[in-house]
């Protein structure tokens, strides 16, 4: 069963939010010099944030329901331009349902590119 996609805008500002609320105050997510002298190809979201975005589309889906648990590998950076944001879109399918626990295989995409490898979450409704 496929899950309605869920698109969110990612911002600097809300990078700087981030920053604030996690304490990762790493400059290649704030500062665009900084970004691209270590080879990466703009400011770019914290992998955390985006992980906690696919989070948030899971407890859209489900809400009410206990993320059990909800694991992947960070693949591609999420650039973030300096004006206007960019967007982020999280896809779900249901690939098993046993007892009270539910598995969910994750697309999470920005720029038509994968982002997140091997996204998958648990939950318990």
């Amino acid at each position: 069963m496929s899950l309605e996609t869920r698109t969110f805008t990612i911002t600097r500002d809300d990078l700087v939010r981030y920053a604030r609320a996690s304490g990762d105050h790493n400059p290649i997510h704030q500062d665009e010099a900084v970004a691209l002298s270590v080879g990466l190809p703009g400011v770019i979201a914290h992998g955390m944030y985006t992980m906690a975005l696919a989070a948030r589309a899971v407890g859209d889906w489900f809400p009410g329901a206990e993320v059990v648990s909800l694991g992947c590998k960070f693949t591609n950076p999420v650039v973030v331009p300096a004006e206007g944001g960019v967007e982020l879109e999280v896809a779900g399918e249901v690939k098993a349902a046993e007892g009270d626990l539910t598995t969910v295989a994750l697309t999470v995409t920005s720029g038509g590119q994968k982002v997140l490898g091997m996204p998958k979450a648990v939950v318990r409704a």
